[in-house]
């Protein structure tokens, strides 16, 4: 015989389990519980702060309970930013009240990325997500950017900072804007404040900013910690217990290129040596100190040296594979040396992804005159002459501008360590749209350049810009095939990969295929790596540029023709833009330049590895065979066998009156008789 339980019982247990409190957020506590790292992660299984112990105070500034409405992480990349930080505040807001929350991404592929393999995952392996929002299939398939609670009291929307019209319209009390540095700007306003103006009607919202830094002077992030209390994690000396943080400039000076492996940090009260298995011990009994008393919100910064994923050493190794050491220790070295000596895009990587520090990009080249001086005055044979390639390993590319009544193309030969030579500049005084212009375009491509053992080298590759006679371009590039004619356009954008390719896109937005000959160009961050570069003075120096005598002062003058300039947009963030020194001069061979080194760049110069250049140097830097074919062989009409075999009796010369009135030969290319090249 059954017992029915008592109806008030019933009802006085359901009020009173709608009375207790919620348990206070905690966002370690919701780690420690939730977070399992599989065996794909260098360190895998449950969660543990031990191993992170600076994440505790960024745990609790995170909280809903906490006052600040700002937060700010600067920090190096690939130390757990998402799986710590990001992904368990929002986990800890939902699972703490009713809530709508609104995770901020620079671009929908990286918004879609975050959702499919950071955010679904964890939210089908947390029991507390489960319990939130359901797996995620079945009945509880929800779309990918507007994900419900199942209890219908909150939602978690997932935007692209480059689609202002998702982020109005739409009010959260929790804002999380991943990688805020690189937002870029949008013709219906700076997404940043669009995010942040989301939060308005809240008084106890939540405005979080996480990013790795970009390029110093516009960088969003650093931006946001400068006005922080930039607080800086300090550890003890194990030696004297003097508390300090761990810094670049500290570490620096204890990375022998000899001795990679040794690298440490050095205590600056006591003098004694920091090795790396004192790491776990400081870092466990270390405490973020303000160092700005006057921010108005907390600010952190965080890099490598910290995480426990990497050592020390590794931190030495990529440096050193950044550097074009040749025997010279740091000691031996001044600090302007030392600069020198660091390629450019490489190093920018390494300042924003290691240190966690915005990079100082180049802003100008070099006088035009003295760079012109140190070509035409050198000691002869110094310098190649006009149209000479030197005889090593290189990968030989033109880059093609168009103008209303001239082509314009620089010639340029690429080798290791980011070494490049300026072979020859030519312009065709045709539009890309004549006979004519085309005609010397085609015979540009078969044509091949002497190395200085006379060996012939064609181009490996074209790169042309299209953004001026779009049409036309396309239509002359058709002739070719994409593995030898690409074409570049212009990206707007300050941030982001140097090469990537073009894609079609729908009415929607959505991108259906991308193309194999189109490619967008990041022509400001390539201009500020070439005049880091156009700088050196070494030639055995990495990424030294060298120029072929006798290219004239115009030339020169136009490849330093421009500078980087900081503005203020109207919405008040800072903006680069590259602009002319003087309004007269013309940028066309600094142009050419940048489509030459992107052509390259898909032909694989920064990446080929040491065994691959090899190979290209032992193919390339040898002697021409005696029957090497000359310039305009590929061009030579094709003689039948049987009239070959036949000699034809001489031509009587013409009359005196007939010499006089012989036609010239017709177009730019007769006229020039084939020395254009």
């Amino acid at each position: 015989m059954g017992f029915l339980s008592s109806a008030e019982a019933a009802v006085l247990r359901g009020l009173a389990f709608a009375m207790v409190p919620p348990p206070p957020p905690d966002i370690t506590r919701w780690c420690e519980q939730n977070i399992v790292f599989d065996d794909r992660s260098p360190i895998p299984g449950p969660f543990r702060i031990e191993r992170f112990p600076f994440l505790r105070e960024i745990h609790e500034v995170l909280s809903p309970e906490h006052p600040s409405r700002e937060v700010t992480v600067r920090g190096s990349a690939q130390w757990g930013k998402t799986v710590s930080l990001l992904n368990p505040t929002v986990a800890a807001w939902h699972e703490y009240g009713p809530l709508d929350s609104l995770v901020v991404h620079p671009t929908s592929s990286s918004a879609t990325e975050w959702v499919r393999n950071k955010w679904m995952p964890m939210r089908r392996q947390a029991p507390s997500l489960r319990a939130i929002f359901g797996e995620g299939r079945g009945e509880q398939t929800d779309t990918l950017f507007n994900q419900e609670t199942m209890r219908r009291d909150g939602s978690l929307k997932v935007v692209s900072a480059g689609s202002p019209d998702d982020l109005a319209g739409t009010t959260r009390r929790l804002v999380i804007m991943d990688d805020a540095a690189k937002f870029e700007m949008t013709p219906k306003g700076d997404p940043e404040q669009l995010a942040a103006s989301r939060a308005s009607g809240f008084e106890d919202a939540k405005i979080v900013r996480i990013s790795t830094p970009q390029i110093a002077g516009t960088c969003r992030i650093t931006r946001a910690f400068d006005r922080s209390d930039q607080r800086y994690y300090h550890v003890p000396c194990p030696h004297c217990g003097d508390f300090a943080p761990l810094t670049w400039e500290n570490f620096r000076r204890s990375i022998d290129p000899e001795r990679l492996h040794a690298a440490h940090f050095t205590c600056d009260s006591c003098g004694c040596v920091i090795n790396h298995s004192h790491k776990a011990q400081m870092v466990a009994a270390g405490r973020w100190v303000p160092s700005n008393p006057r921010g108005d919100h907390p600010g952190f910064h965080l890099w490598r040296a910290y995480v426990p994923q990497r050592d020390w050493a590794s931190i030495a190794v990529e440096y050193a594979q950044v550097m074009g050491w040749t025997g010279m220790t740091l000691t031996q070295a001044s600090e302007d040396e030392i600069r020198k000596t660091v390629e450019a895009e490489t190093e920018q990587t390494f300042w924003n992804d290691v240190l966690g520090l915005p990079y100082e990009q180049a802003t100008k080249g070099p006088d035009w005159e003295a760079l012109r001086d140190r070509v035409e005055k050198a000691e002869p044979g110094q310098f190649l002459p006009r149209g000479i390639v030197p005889a090593c390993g290189v990968l030989l590319t033109a880059g093609v501008d168009f103008q209303a009544d001239r082509i314009e193309v620089t010639v340029c030969a690429f080798g290791r360590n980011y070494r490049r030579w300026v072979v020859d500049h030519v312009v065709i005084p045709h539009h890309i749209g004549d006979d004519d212009g085309r005609a010397a375009l085609d015979a540009l491509l078969k044509a091949t350049w002497r190395t200085q053992l006379g060996l012939r080298l064609p181009l490996d590759m074209l790169a042309a810009d299209e953004g001026g006679f779009t049409e036309d371009v396309r239509d002359w590039a058709k002739r070719h095939p994409w593995t030898r004619v690409i074409l570049i356009k212009g990206s707007s954008t300050a941030n982001g990969p140097l090469l990537r390719p073009q894609s079609d896109r729908k009415a929607n937005g959505r991108i259906i295929r991308r193309q194999k000959r189109g490619w967008m160009l990041n022509v400001s961050q390539i201009k500020a790596d070439f005049y880091g570069w156009l700088a050196k003075e070494d030639p055995d120096e990495r990424g030294y540029v060298a120029f072929a005598q006798g290219l004239g002062d115009e030339y020169y003058r136009q490849i330093t023709s421009e500078v980087r300039v900081l503005k203020r947009a109207p919405s008040g963030v800072m903006v680069s833009r590259w602009e002319l020194v003087e309004p007269s001069r013309r940028n066309e061979c600094l142009d050419t330049m940048g489509y030459a080194e992107a052509a390259a760049r898909k032909k694989g110069w920064t990446a080929m590895t040491d065994g691959q250049w090899d190979i290209l140097e032992a193919a390339r830097s040898i002697a021409a065979p005696e029957d090497q074919a000359d310039l305009f062989d590929a061009a030579m009409p094709v003689v039948p066998l049987s009239e070959r075999a036949m000699p034809k009796p001489p031509r009587p010369e013409p009359a005196p009156e007939a010499q006089e009135h012989k036609p010239q030969p017709s177009g730019w290319l007769g006229n020039r008789r084939g020395k254009w090249l």
